[in-house]
């Protein structure tokens, strides 16, 4: 009689791959069939989300037509964590690093609030409409 075999995950080399497959030990606030969330390692504000894909897509450059609904869903979560927050989508943001300009190869969303609370440093990094940090809407317009 042979031993059924338990399959493992592989570690990957993507960290938000790992999140979403549970290797790393992180606290997910949020799952679905298409999205993960969980909490920025370095909080910009009081509250800081990522919304990332299960699926790995490298960053907004990556994206394709196909992908439209998926990036609506992110936006929709990022919406319903406000939301279940009580913090205000006037007082958020909300937006992408765009390309070079990111520190992991894995699409995410940030959801931010309050902003009027981020300090310095912070807004220079998630500075609205710059060339580093890019709206939701700018994004869709892309793919």
């Amino acid at each position: 009689m042979s031993t059924p075999t338990v399959q493992t995950i592989q570690k990957s080399t993507c960290i938000f791959c790992n999140i979403v497959n549970k290797v790393e030990n992180t606290s997910i606030v949020y799952e679905d069939d298409d999205v993960c969330v969980f909490p920025d390692i370095k909080p910009a504000s009081k509250l800081h989300l990522l919304i990332i894909p299960k699926r790995h897509i490298e960053d907004c450059k990556s994206l394709t037509p196909n992908d439209k609904e998926l990036v609506g869903r992110m936006l929709e979560v990022a919406h319903e964590q406000l939301a279940k927050n009580n913090l205000s989508l006037s007082d958020a943001r909300l937006g992408y690093h765009w390309p070079p300009f990111r520190s992991v190869r894995h699409l995410h969303l940030h959801a931010i609030a309050p902003a009027s609370e981020m300090g310095f440093i912070a807004r220079l990094i998630f500075r609205k409409d710059s060339y580093w940090f890019v709206s939701p809407d700018y994004v869709a317009s892309r793919i």
